[in-house]
């Protein structure tokens, strides 16, 4: 989001698998212990759509122009949240060996998943992106989430609409992969 909207941001990399999330510096700005924190002065914001509407507000980028909108808008990223993300995200975790899981498991996982991506592909079929003809943060949010699906042994090409949604984001002026953007370092 901030890349996407040209504002300037130092970085601060976190490493979970050293329990850097879970220190007292770190939980004294996220009580969940969990990333992503942004940090704004005295204020810390938590969990992605939070972020995305508190940025989309003060930077006056990808935000809806109405109420109609915003609506939608918080609509995909709840659904993005508690449809696709868990899928997704728990496939990858299990197939890079993150989170232990039975066949059975992760066969529950791969069907979630599945069915997120059929929905989020339906829903582009005639819609260039979520809430109509231009990106808004619920794009930002449900590509975060697209973004490590193949990672999760989802072939995207049975998604077309959503192979295509994914390129049109990948075309933003600003756009970079997590990887580019979010160094393995700190970044001032």
């Amino acid at each position: 989001m901030l890349s996407l909207s040209g504002a300037p941001f130092s970085y601060v990399h976190v490493n979970l698998r050293e329990g850097e999330h879970k220190r007292p510096e770190y939980l004294a700005k996220n009580r969940f212990g969990q990333v992503p924190c942004l940090s704004i002065g005295k204020l810390n914001l938590c969990q992605s759509a939070s972020i995305l509407e508190h940025l989309a507000d003060a930077l006056g980028k990808f935000e809806g122009r109405s109420a109609d909108e915003k609506a939608r808008i918080r609509e995909w990223m709840f659904w993005d949240f508690d449809r696709f993300a868990p899928g997704i995200y728990r496939s990858r975790a299990a197939k890079l060996g993150f989170r232990q899981a039975t066949p059975d498991v992760a066969a529950v996982y791969e069907t979630d998943g599945k069915a997120a991506l059929a929905v989020l592909d339906a829903a582009l079929k005639d819609s260039p992106f979520l809430v109509g003809k231009r990106p808004t943060i619920a794009d930002i949010d449900a590509y975060g989430v697209a973004h490590y699906a193949t990672a999760g042994g989802f072939d995207l090409a049975a998604y077309p609409s959503v192979s295509a949604w994914m390129r049109r984001i990948e075309k933003l002026k600003g756009f970079g992969t997590p990887e580019q953007i979010l160094p393995q370092q700190s970044r001032p």
